[in-house]
Parts: C-alpha cells; sequence; structure tokens
C-alpha cells in the first residue's frame, strides 16, 4: 500500500517500452482466441542489473498438461524483409530455437518468408501464427491488419479519444473492466477492436492488474487526474459543439432534460448535486441522434438561438450508461468535475473539489 491508501502494482518489466508490452500482450490474446491454447507472459525473478542488448520476454504456453516455454522478441514494426532479418538475427543469438517474434502484423508475404525461409517463430496482434516445437506446432495464417494494430501505435498513454471514451467507463463503473468486449465497445461508442488495445496499455502502465475476468483498477485517483488532463484538449473538442444564447438568464431552471436522452454538464450539474454554485454557463449533453428533438423541445420555449458566443453549449455524449436513479438528468461526475476544472474559473475549481470527494468517496471508497 502506498501513502494515499491505494495498491502499489508490481513491476513488470525494466526495460522496452509500454507499447511493446500492449503488443506482447494482445499477441497472446489473439493466439488463445485462435487456438485455445493457455498463452500468457511467463514471470522470472528481476536481473540484478537491466540487460544491455535487446528484451527478450518469457512467454509460457499450456496445452492440456504440456507446457512450453518460448522466448519472445518485440517489435513495434516489421514491415520490411531487412527488418524481418535483423529481428530474425537478434532472436537467434539471444534465445536460439526457443525464440519468438512478436510485433502487431506480419504481411502474408513476410509471414511466409518466416515459416519457409527462415524458420522462425512468429505471433502478431491479429492472430497469425507459427511456432514450432517438440510437441507443439502451430499455424495460424490469412488473418487480416486489426484494427488494434493502428490503434496500438496511437494510444499515446491513454490521450487518444478513443482511449478516453473507454477509461471514462472504467471510470464511472469500474466492474465494467471484466465485462465483455462488446458491451464495453457499445457503452463506449468505439469499435469492437478499440477496447483490446485500451485495457492493455492500461495494464502495461499499471493501473489494472489482474487476468480477464479478475481484473481490479490500481491507483484510480491517478488514472482520474490524467484522464481530467486529456479530456479538455483531447475529446471535448470532438464533441460537435454547438453554441446558442436564451432570452431568459434564468432560463435553465425550469428545464426537465429527462426523457430527451440529455442530461447536464458543468455548473447546472453541480447546482443540481450541491445547490452550491450558481451557473452563469451551461452545458448539455446529448445523444447521438437526439439533438434535433432536444432543441425542438426546449429551443421555441425558452427562446433560444442560435450564437458562437452563446453560454449554452450543447455536445455530443460519448457514452451511455444506466442512468443514476438520484440525478437522472445529470452527467456522470467525472465529467462534471472536467467540465468545471476547463474553466479554470476559481468558483468552478472551489465546487470541483466537493464534486471530487463526493465522487472518489462513492466509488472507490477513498478521500
Amino acid at each position: 500500500m502506498n501513502a494515499r491508501g491505494y495498491r502499489t502494482p508490481p513491476a513488470v518489466r525494466d526495460v522496452a517500452t509500454d507499447l511493446e508490452l500492449v503488443i506482447l500482450q494482445r499477441a497472446l490474446d489473439a493466439l488463445q482466441e485462435a487456438t485455445g491454447l493457455d498463452a500468457r507472459l511467463g514471470v522470472e525473478p528481476k536481473p540484478a542489473e537491466p540487460a544491455a542488448g535487446p528484451v527478450i520476454d518469457r512467454i509460457d504456453i499450456h496445452d492440456g498438461e504440456r507446457r512450453f516455454v518460448l522466448r519472445a522478441l518485440v517489435r513495434t514494426r516489421v514491415d520490411r524483409p531487412a527488418a524481418l532479418a535483423a529481428a530474425h538475427a537478434e532472436i537467434r543469438k539471444i534465445a536460439g530455437d526457443q525464440g519468438v517474434l512478436v510485433t502487431p502484423y506480419l504481411t502474408k508475404r513476410l509471414a511466409e518468408h518466416c515459416r519457409n525461409d527462415l524458420q522462425l517463430q512468429f505471433l502478431d496482434a491479429a492472430g497469425n501464427a507459427y511456432l514450432r516445437q517438440p510437441g507443439l506446432h502451430v499455424l495460424v495464417a490469412g488473418q487480416p491488419r486489426p484494427e488494434m494494430a493502428v490503434e496500438l501505435a496511437r494510444t499515446n498513454a491513454g490521450g487518444t479519444p478513443t482511449a478516453l471514451r473507454v477509461v471514462f467507463l472504467f471510470l464511472c463503473r469500474p466492474e465494467l473492466l471484466n465485462a465483455p468486449y462488446r458491451d464495453i465497445a457499445g457503452a463506449a461508442g468505439v469499435a469492437l477492436g478499440a477496447v483490446g488495445p485500451v485495457l492493455h496499455d492500461l495494464a502495461a502502465r499499471h493501473f489494472i492488474i489482474g487476468a480477464p475476468g479478475q481484473r481490479t483498477l490500481v491507483e484510480p485517483v491517478r488514472l482520474f487526474d490524467e484522464w481530467v488532463m486529456n479530456y479538455a484538449t483531447r475529446l471535448r473538442p470532438k464533441l460537435n459543439a454547438r453554441r446558442f444564447t436564451a432570452a431568459d438568464p434564468r432560463w435553465w431552471e425550469g428545464v426537465d432534460l429527462r426523457g430527451l436522452d440529455a442530461c447536464w454538464g458543468g455548473e447546472v450539474a453541480v447546482d443540481r448535486l450541491t445547490r452550491q454554485l450558481k451557473p452563469a454557463t451551461f452545458t448539455i449533453y446529448v445523444q447521438t441522434g437526439a439533438a434535433k428533438a432536444l432543441l425542438g423541445a426546449i429551443g421555441p420555449r425558452y427562446g433560444l438561438r442560435a450564437d458562437p458566443r452563446g453560454n449554452l453549449e450543447i455536445l455530443d455524449a460519448f457514452w451511455t450508461l444506466p442512468t443514476d436513479p438520484r440525478w437522472r438528468d445529470v452527467a456522470p461526475r467525472p465529467l462534471v468535475y472536467a467540465d468545471l476544472v476547463a474553466t479554470l474559473d476559481p468558483r468552478n475549481l472551489e465546487a470541483a473539489e466537493v464534486i471530487r470527494k463526493q465522487y472518489l468517496d462513492d466509488t472507490f471508497g477513498q478521500a
């Protein structure tokens, strides 16, 4: 336990990049999905000092009662014969017949070169594989370049809009860490293939630990702070902002968004939750396809008119989660907090701290 009361994750690797670990874990997952083999990253004693050469990871593969130990060299990109040859030379020198090349994707031509000319074992994140050991022969070919191969290269420490959408779900509902990928993708509004890279990135950066079905969020406050920092600059600008001005400055007091597939963010959300802030700006998040109905319901009634400098901002919602029965027209509190922090308004920052404490207490049981 650290000073803040959260679990301190064990070190996974001392050398190599987070992206390499993401690629390795995804390739092992893909192998398991394609073959049913139990493939996992092996655990070895930590060396006294990091090795000066390439990092070679241990892979444990279980086929029933049989176990095979291989050594993986991870390369973030192998797209030319020359790169393949260089990787092959390193593997042969360091790992011999146990060596395996792991990369996001090998083209059909390069995969055939591995099998037919180099006798080089490989795994890629698409699920293509060639393993040949005494008692083990695996050949998976023809898997297309996965969408996640592109996403892997763009993960950028959880800062892509896609990653921010997925992480938001985990901050709101940590139990979704163990939900099916399809459910996570649907709730976040992202492609199914994008979920795995985000989970692996979080694991590589020690924000989650545990096997699928047993994942646990580690250091949630640090993840929360990272998400808030990235939201304002990387996701919020993508939410199709539309601005309006209302004829009556007190118009918002009578607005009920329930039933309109919309909810309040920012200052009105704080007013609903705490009654400690008089709103001067207004933020509404509306589900995809519901904006026209929302404006039809409240626009004429409250005299809304389009105004690029207006104090009402309508944004696309980027999640679908069950509504909190206590606050059916209020956005999830991580988002409310992020909206307030983004303004840099001192009164909003003070209100944000109230929301933060409530959120952390309720969700993580921490102050």
